[in-house]
């Protein structure tokens, strides 16, 4: 018995040295982005158009284009990914197709995301003629994103008893009426993290709209989803690495990797706060 207990104790404090080994390494890393990106953001730098080669101004046309990208990325990906999810969960019978088909879709989340960016120039840039815009990096940000929408919705429908599907079926309910009024509101917690959680990767994405469609410095806003569009993650690995003035625009990177940090911040506070009031509505 003490054994046990003297086991358990070694675990349970171990678990709790990786976490604060890992929660303080994070902790560096941002604290050391805020001291030096602070200074820099301002109301001006977050609503002026860059100057002088991204020397001078702001960052408002990278905080506009990222969003408008990942509206896309929402609009495509979400209604898709949640739809095959019920579908493989819901209505497909367990052979060996479905589950070729998980594996599959499991196996497409480890793919690197430059080869994502390769997929979106062969098919969006050059097959359907989109060109390098808005759109053709908003689609390929979105076939990222699927395999992640998927994967954790479906986790999301698994952990809805199947005695409520049961029991919803026995009161006379079609199979749909009881995914939608009953299985789907109780995964929604769930689907809603998975979902944000994985747009905020997308939003931090940079491979996959290196050749679909972002630049690094423009002085008007995209007129259109098939326009040209800046990009906080590709701008900030420009400052950062590739701009012919780096020690000049340094402060600028940190402001703009601080800017973007933010943005990911208040994606998972959304889905924090959404995630929370939908629980107390249903329990």
């Amino acid at each position: 018995m003490k054994k046990n207990i003297l086991t358990q104790s070694i675990g349970i404090t171990f678990l709790l040295l990786c976490t604060m080994l890992a929660v303080a390494f994070l902790g560096i890393i941002f604290f050391d982005i805020f001291t030096k990106g602070a200074g820099v953001v301002d109301w001006n730098f977050i609503t002026q158009y860059p100057r002088r080669g991204m020397t001078e101004g702001g960052i408002l046309p990278a905080i506009l284009g990222t969003f408008l990208v990942t509206l896309l990325t929402t609009i495509f990906a979400i209604p898709l990914g949640i739809a095959c999810a019920i579908y493989l969960n819901e209505y497909a019978a367990d052979t060996w197709l479905t589950q070729l088909i998980r594996a599959s879709i499991r196996n497409l989340a480890g793919v690197p995301s430059i080869i994502y960016g390769l997929f979106g120039v062969a098919i969006f840039v050059r097959a359907l003629h989109l060109g390098t815009a808005v759109i053709s990096s908003g689609l390929t940000l979105g076939l990222l994103s699927l395999p992640y929408i998927i994967t954790t919705t479906e986790e999301a429908l698994k952990n809805v008893p199947k005695g409520l599907r049961e029991a919803s079926l026995a009161l006379g309910s079609t199979k749909w009426e009881a995914i939608w009024r009953i299985v789907l509101p109780l995964a929604v917690p769930g689907i809603i993290t998975g979902t944000i959680l994985t747009l905020s990767r997308a939003a931090g994405e940079t491979a996959p709209i290196l050749f679909t469609g972002v630049v690094f410095y423009q002085r008007y806003l995209p007129a259109n989803i098939f326009n040209e569009f800046m990009a906080l993650p590709y701008h900030l690995y420009i400052l950062s690495t590739q701009h012919h003035a780096i020690e000049q625009v340094r402060p600028l990177a940190y402001g703009t990797a601080l800017v973007l940090i933010g943005l990911v911040f208040l994606l998972n506070l959304v889905a924090f706060i959404i995630r929370s009031r939908y629980r107390k509505r249903l329990y």
